[in-house]
């Protein structure tokens, strides 16, 4: 296994949900970033999800003609070739899609898989996320609905975020304030909009608090109980028991006791962006400081070509963003716990 089945995608999250534990989901934005969260993982023995934004897709179009679905569909199909040689399995996802992007973004990349799936093969996607969290509920569930409906029939899991996750991500942006706590009746709609699984399974990016971008512990205040309140409000009225595979996002600067109650209390998966971004980074900018002379010729100098070699910093980054995976393995309790 490699890439995840459809199939295998489902016995994933309902291990993670049985098991308490979550997946982390890595943002990438190049071939490089990819192979940092697959060998992360790896050395983890850890399953995983890898996820691409629309502003990852549209950088990985190239800046010559920035083109979000050429860029996602070639990380895609790089990534069911290269994959195989780890020994564990991911779910490859696109993250954050807002309502002016499902045009050019998430519509045409439910299309691709669309035909693969006619064609007899699997979808080249196993999840989507539509971020409604912009728009009205009405609006945001209305669009799920048909993004539920295409993303079932093409063995795809939809993710929705229903409320407003705080801070900036790829555009989409939100105050940090008291709308940032998704209340029991918010749910109930999303219930009464999407199902509990018969129209298609879907995961539920449901806000606690969350902040996307940099903050310190102490700085937003996260309420992961309130999942709990989330979960036992539906079952009431609906008498199945813990209904939700949430998905915490803005999750940077949390500390170990919030995580870890959000795992109890039903999140399935966690995406990681802001923390790997500064791993992969932050060597890269050491090599720099330490090597002036070498990577640039200065003052007529020929520099030093083994170290402005991309190669030579790349297995820094490479390295460092494949630590902190394994650290994210090791806080949401998946290190140990790849499919056999």
């Amino acid at each position: 296994m490699a890439i995840a089945t459809p199939e295998v995608y489902n016995e994933m999250l309902d291990r993670a949900k049985a098991g308490k534990f979550a997946y982390p989901a890595i943002n990438v934005t190049s071939t490089q970033t990819l192979h940092a969260a697959l060998r992360g993982f790896a050395e983890a023995e850890s399953d995983g999800i890898i996820q691409i934004s629309t502003g990852g897709a549209e950088f990985l179009g190239g800046q010559y003609n920035k083109e979000m679905v050429t860029g996602s569909v070639a990380l895609a199909e790089f990534a069911h070739i290269v994959a195989k040689k780890y020994d564990i399995t991911v779910a490859l996802h696109t993250d954050h899609c807002p309502k002016d992007k499902l045009d050019g973004y998430v519509r045409p990349l439910l299309a691709v898989s669309e035909e693969r799936v006619a064609r007899g093969e699997n979808p080249l996607f196993q999840s989507h996320m539509w971020d409604g969290s912009a728009e009205t509920l009405a609006d945001n569930l209305s669009i799920a609905q048909e993004l539920l409906e295409r993303a079932r029939a093409a063995k795809i899991i939809l993710e929705v975020e229903i409320t407003p996750t705080g801070g900036e991500e790829d555009g989409v942006s939100h105050e940090i304030n008291d709308s940032l706590y998704t209340t029991v009746d918010d749910a109930i709609r999303t219930v009464e909009a999407l199902g509990l699984g018969e129209k298609g399974r879907y995961l539920l990016a449901a806000s606690f608090g969350n902040v996307h971008g940099v903050y310190k512990p102490g700085n937003v205040v996260l309420r992961p109980e309130l999942l709990k309140e989330l979960n036992e409000g539906v079952a009431a009225k609906y008498g199945k028991t813990s209904p939700f595979d949430f998905v915490f996002h803005g999750g940077s600067g949390s500390t170990e006791a919030e995580i870890a109650l959000a795992l109890d209390n039903g999140v399935v998966k966690m995406n990681i962006d802001t923390d790997t971004q500064y791993a992969f980074t932050r060597p890269v900018a050491d090599h720099m400081f330490r090597n002036y002379d070498g990577v640039l010729k200065v003052d007529g100098e020929v520099g030093s070509k083994k170290t402005y070699d991309p190669r030579t910093w790349g297995k820094l980054a490479e390295a460092s963003m494949a630590a902190r995976v394994t650290e994210a393995c090791a806080n949401l309790r998946s290190t140990g716990t790849k499919l056999k």
